[in-house]
């Protein structure tokens, strides 16, 4: 019998990051092999939390990284620095990261630093354009070729990492743990928790992204605003995100509107509860692109490139950029037309089965145990 032990140091630093690892986690917690260490650098701070506590993760290790507003090149330089103690102390045999922050990015450069193999969840996902999403491609594709083991969610992004060159052994295409996460707390049945009226048909909106700041958040805004004024049917909830480069202009064009809600962002549970809920979804989250079309929810996309091809090839996802014009004229498509939203409401699921957890798990034991 084996009774040797790795000890795995997973990062997690923002909330998206917390929702994906957590199945990873979970499921190395039960191998009697794996000696799992958590390190949060909080990057989003109060959204980190909320995820952690619905998973029963509690972080072994808390850098308090976030600061107010702080600027990319100072989060990183104390990223690096606060990284390299921890490797220092821990000394895993293996670190895990997820997803394309810069708490990826720094993670995979500290352990290349200290020659420690990197596992890349949700490996292989691109735009092909270094500057949108922005910082996100380049930390992708940074991590992409520092990592050991890519997990990735899609053959089509196995395809990505092979046209860089990326060797064909260390791919490992396992679905996106977001499924996992997201089948975990439907089985929960969640509820939205707001006084929000069943009459009328909900759109959920979600819009934070760095590269949307200015006058694109404004064009969003705006299309918001015009289809509340136009449908007297409908609601809006927009939790919005606390950034003040979106809380501000999101306050100051749509609040007082007696068809919007806005509210702080909500936890996991019910914001899959609004999700389950709504009409269909105005988002330019990530993650939502995924999780949305296993609900059978459409997603119209707010940005004008994706790294998640496989829902705007089924169908089920669409983008729209954050164009005024063609955000309303989607959205009132869905909304007036039947058999345009039947086609785009029909669940589908390109992103996993529920399983992608034990297939990562499976690599690394493989790997670190034989």
């Amino acid at each position: 019998m084996n009774t040797r032990t790795s000890r795995i140091l997973c990062v997690i630093g923002t909330r998206p990051e917390a929702i994906k690892m957590a199945p990873v986690i979970l499921a190395l917690r039960n191998e009697d092999w794996a000696d799992v260490r958590v390190l949060a650098t909080a990057q989003h701070r109060d959204m980190l939390d909320q995820v952690l506590s619905i998973f029963g993760i509690d972080p072994d290790i808390d850098l308090d990284i976030m600061r107010h507003n702080q600027a990319l090149t100072t989060l990183t330089a104390r990223l690096l620095l606060d990284l390299d103690d921890v490797l220092h102390a821990e000394r895993p045999e293996a670190v895990l990261t997820q997803g394309d922050t810069t708490t990826v990015m720094s993670a995979a450069l500290a352990c290349f630093h200290h020659r420690i193999p990197v596992g890349h969840v949700e490996a292989g996902l691109r735009t092909g354009d270094m500057l949108n999403p922005f910082p996100e491609e380049m930390n992708r594709v940074l991590t992409g070729r520092l990592a050991r083991w890519h997990f990735a969610p899609t053959y089509s992004a196995r395809d990505n990492l092979l046209r860089e060159g990326i060797l064909d052994e260390t791919i490992h295409v396992t679905g996106n743990t977001v499924i996992d996460a997201l089948l975990n707390v439907v089985d929960r049945h969640p509820t939205v928790g707001l006084p929000l009226d069943p009459s009328k048909r909900l759109i959920l909106v979600t819009a934070h992204r760095r590269e949307n700041f200015g006058g694109p958040f404004r064009a969003i805004c705006r299309a918001i605003r015009i289809l509340a004024d136009h449908n007297e049917d409908i609601q809006i909830l927009y939790p919005v995100h606390p950034n003040p480069n979106i809380h501000t202009a999101a306050y100051e064009m749509l609040d007082g509107h007696p068809r919007i809600v806005l509210c702080k962002p909500l936890d996991y549970l019910p914001f899959v509860g609004a999700m389950q809920q709504s009409y269909f979804i105005l988002s330019d989250s990530g993650g939502v692109q995924e999780e949305a079309p296993a609900l059978g929810k459409p997603v119209l996309v707010l940005r004008r490139e994706t790294e998640r091809p496989e829902a705007v090839r089924e169908g089920v996802v669409k983008l729209v950029g954050p164009n005024r014009d063609r955000i309303v004229s989607e959205a009132q498509r869905l909304l007036d037309d039947p058999a345009a939203y039947r086609e785009m409401a029909r669940g589908v699921s390109p992103y996993g089965d529920g399983h992608a957890a034990a297939r990562i798990v499976a690599v690394l034991r493989d790997a670190l145990v034989g």
